[in-house]
């Protein structure tokens, strides 16, 4: 039975995560994405780029990155690199850090799960940078296959895009 609710305490997590809307419409659609939507496309797209380009990275743990990579979100909320609010930026890091903390507190049997975001954070090995560079482009590209629509919405240029992603 222990098991049991943990596995439902697991997947009400999974609702939660489902339920955090990114600013990045759904292609054809007036409905935003979800931060599951883009963790499943991102793992996924790691997988073909892995496969495809016979890149030297562990597989399974670029997966376990990219399906994890913003489950803070689910308490943290997600933050829009656009967004003109100073105050929406200033506190991400400490809302991301109390948010995996509480994680943390939730999921005391399920170390691996924190332990692999916080890998993820540091980005000290090849699969935790290659995700995050992956994750970086992914947004932009469905931006683009949806006709930009969402930047056009915002007044988002390529200019701005590119000065907000340029050190990243």
């Amino acid at each position: 039975m222990q098991e049991i609710q943990g596995l439902l305490k697991f997947a009400e997590l999974m609702n939660k995560f489902r339920e955090v809307e990114r600013v990045v419409l759904i292609d054809g659609s007036d409905r935003m994405e979800n931060d599951v939507e883009h963790s499943y496309q991102l793992a996924t797209c790691a997988w073909y780029a892995i496969s495809v380009n016979k890149l030297s990275l562990d597989l399974d743990k670029t997966i376990k990155y990219s399906l994890l990579h913003d489950l803070v979100e689910v308490y943290a909320g997600d933050t829009f690199a656009y967004d003109l609010d100073p105050e929406a930026h200033a506190g991400k890091a400490d809302r991301e850090h109390a948010a995996l903390q509480k994680i943390k507190s939730e999921f005391a049997e399920f170390p691996e799960l924190t332990d692999m975001i916080e890998s993820y954070e540091k980005r000290d090995d090849e699969e935790s940078r290659f995700v995050y560079a992956l994750d970086k482009i992914i947004a932009p590209m469905n931006i683009y296959m949806d006709g930009g629509r969402i930047w056009q919405q915002n007044n988002i240029t390529l200019e701005k895009h590119h000065e907000y992603k340029k050190d990243k």
